[in-house]
């Protein structure tokens, strides 16, 4: 080794730092070799695990009632139940996947507790079982803006059925979530409606009892017995003036009540027309799902194992460790000669 001083340490070139490992070179062999052995032994100790994906892209965010039952042409985003979601949708997708819902449904269904092998006697159970899920089933948005659940499993067919079972359930869980919010907005809208249907018969049955009594347009009626009422007088018909007199007496008793009334029934009608169609939107929305998601890549069993990767453990151990070593027989060399 070449030195230059201790208040300027040593200087290392190639040449000393191959002459100095070709004189460590036993030391290096020896617990490179042990640590391959090691290496080899810990790898083959650990439980392969097989990985299956379920690749899905979001629906558009949009109300399946304005979809369905929406008569324009024009469209203020021209997304439709058809149309893929957008970065908004496969965030509030990713927080979905990653809900307790869709936890538990899995823990419960596949009984993860006992499948992780888990003592339940042990201190916090369910905190380990949480970390394990979290662990072994992840959720990533690719740079093509769709969702990746990768599932990491010992049983090769689990791990294919719980990818499989996790994008199956996410219609159902949105389902849940949109079903309360939509029947309350369904019922509010119902009784409005119902509401409505019950004014217009109260005011269909009021304008009949009117009608009965021979006010069927006012308008039109005044003008008729004005005419016949002059012609009567000119003929000095006295039957026919009295009969019209009480016919315009009828109509000057009843008709503004018939014009009040035919005027709310006009109103009221067009309310009720306009709440049959949210009432016909909001049934649609409660009593009718449909996908949320696009399932493009199902899982599959996978045939080989993705972890651990053993040859790859092996010799980043095995390089590490000679790394290491060699770090501290300089480091040791260089204390020797500083005294």
């Amino acid at each position: 080794m070449g030195k230059k001083g201790k208040s300027k340490g040593i200087v290392f070139n190639a040449y000393d730092l191959l002459k100095f490992t070709w004189q460590k070179k036993w030391i290096l062999i020896f617990i490179s070799v042990a640590a391959f052995i090691i290496a080899v032994f810990v790898s083959l100790s650990i439980t392969p695990r097989f990985e299956s994906k379920v690749v899905l892209f979001p629906a558009a965010s949009v109300s399946l009632s304005s979809s369905l039952t929406e008569t324009s042409l024009i469209s203020v985003n021209n997304r439709d139940i058809l149309s893929f979601g957008e970065q908004s949708e496969t965030e509030r997708m990713l927080q979905i996947l990653s809900s307790g819902k869709i936890k538990d449904h899995i823990m419960n269904k596949y009984d993860l507790m006992s499948h992780y092998e888990i003592d339940t006697a042990s201190l916090y159970p369910y905190t380990q079982l949480h970390n394990k899920y979290n662990s072994n089933i992840t959720f990533r948005r690719t740079e093509y803006n769709s969702i990746e659940i990768s599932v990491l499993d010992t049983d090769p067919q689990t791990a294919a059925d719980i990818a499989n079972d996790i994008a199956s359930y996410i219609d159902s869980v949105v389902y849940q979530i949109q079903l309360e919010r939509a029947t309350e907005a369904f019922r509010i809208v119902e009784n409005e409606y119902k509401a409505s249907q019950h004014e217009v018969e109260r005011l269909n049955d009021s304008l009949r009892q009117i009608r009965n009594l021979g006010v069927f347009d006012y308008g039109s009626q005044v003008a008729s017995l004005s005419e016949a009422y002059a012609v009567a007088l000119a003929q000095n018909n006295d039957a026919a003036e009295n009969e019209i007199s009480e016919q315009m007496n009828i109509l000057s008793r009843y008709g503004g009540t018939y014009i009040e009334l035919s005027k709310k029934l006009e109103t009221e009608m067009n309310r009720l027309g306009q709440l049959k169609e949210k009432y016909t939107a909001f049934k649609i929305n409660v009593e009718q799902a449909i996908p949320q998601v696009y399932i493009v890549d199902h899982a599959v069993r996978a045939e080989r194992k993705a972890v651990p990767k053993r040859s790859l453990i092996v010799i980043i151990s095995t390089l590490s460790t000679f790394a290491l070593v060699f770090l501290l027989l300089l480091i040791v060399d260089y204390s020797k000669g500083l005294k």
